[in-house]
């Protein structure tokens, strides 16, 4: 009881430090052309390296900053971003995937809003008509449907996270903060209307990243790119889509399971780790990862789950991601 009560409150002061945001997307006056989700002068369109999975949408990255300020750069933690910086992400499905010039189904667009008080989520879920997106408390369920790149018709039951739930991915050290924008998930080229650039060198370029280190770090692997070994796409992988909680003073941090990048322990990793719980949730199997036996693994079968009582992540997706659980099949498979 105690348990929801503390929720209710907390979200309750959520929706409260919300209402003096706009009622509008438009009203921020991010975009020339908010539709098809085109830039104004000074805000930076961006993308990162293994973005995290939600049922194949695909997603519009930007940040604002205010004029004449500057992000501090950091390899391995989120860029020292200046108060009143705003981080925009849109959530999309192509009409068809095979044909991107044919356009996208906006779905949502959440703001992170840097503030004295913190790091404020925002989300706004787009219209009918896609000409403008309405600020959202509570979530949605959106029923959408796209043709992918084989031309089959899929469909999804698009989730809108309600506020309170923005922190369960956000979260670190009981504070609300980024996920993407750091300097190993940046390291990437960019095709801006100047050209083809690496972003982190147009942003020092152009005087919105400072403290950018003069020899680069050795960038990550990207998960579905088949040059790199199957163990660092892996990890990439899980460091994109489950690191976010599982990582120490993350919302899952009390598992003992931390799956970024930066983490070395076998069994932090989860190699022969018992889960915190059994039952359903487990699949009545031992480990979280048993070395060589990928089916006897609690981390491949909740991540092939689409069951909302055992699938991990919990949020953003209601299909399993087939592209890469044959990657963690294989690295469970190598292992030792």
């Amino acid at each position: 009881m105690i348990k929801y009560f503390i929720i209710i409150l907390v979200t309750f002061f959520l929706i409260s430090s919300l209402k003096a945001e706009p009622l509008f997307l438009s009203e921020y006056n991010f975009f020339k052309n908010i539709r098809e989700q085109i830039p104004k002068e000074g805000v930076i369109p961006y993308h990162i390296a293994n973005p995290l999975f939600s049922d194949y949408t695909y997603k519009f990255r930007f940040i604002s900053m205010p004029d004449n300020k500057v992000a501090s750069y950091n390899y391995e933690n989120i860029f020292n971003f200046p108060l009143g910086t705003t981080i925009i992400k849109t959530f999309a499905y192509p009409v068809d995937d095979r044909d991107l010039k044919k356009g996208f189904q906006l779905l949502e667009t959440r703001l992170l809003i840097h503030k004295k008080e913190g790091w404020t989520p925002v989300s706004y879920v787009w219209n009918e008509n896609q000409t403008d997106a309405k600020l959202k408390f509570i979530g949605k369920t959106i029923e959408a449907n796209w043709i992918d790149k084989n031309g089959n018709v899929r469909n999804a039951r698009y989730r809108v996270p309600n506020i309170n739930q923005c922190k369960s991915c956000h979260q670190l050290n009981k504070a609300i903060m980024p996920i993407g924008p750091k300097g190993r998930n940046m390291d990437l080229d960019f095709f801006y209307q100047s050209g083809k650039e690496n972003q982190i060198d147009y942003w020092e370029e152009n005087k919105l990243l400072k403290d950018v280190p003069k020899k680069k770090m050795i960038k990550p692997a990207i998960w579905n790119d088949e040059t790199f070994l199957i163990p660092e796409r892996a990890r990439s992988y899980l460091d994109s889509n489950c690191a976010h909680c599982h990582r120490k003073g993350g919302s899952a941090g009390n598992s003992g399971l931390y799956l970024s990048l930066e983490e070395v322990g076998r069994m932090a990793i989860g190699v022969m780790k018992k889960p915190v719980a059994a039952g359903r949730g487990s699949g009545n199997m031992e480990y979280v990862i048993n070395p060589g036996k990928p089916e006897e693994s609690i981390l491949l079968f909740r991540m092939a789950s689409t069951d909302p009582g055992v699938m991990m992540p919990e949020l953003s997706r209601s299909l399993s991601h087939k592209e890469a659980l044959p990657v963690i099949y294989e690295w469970i498979k190598e292992m030792e």
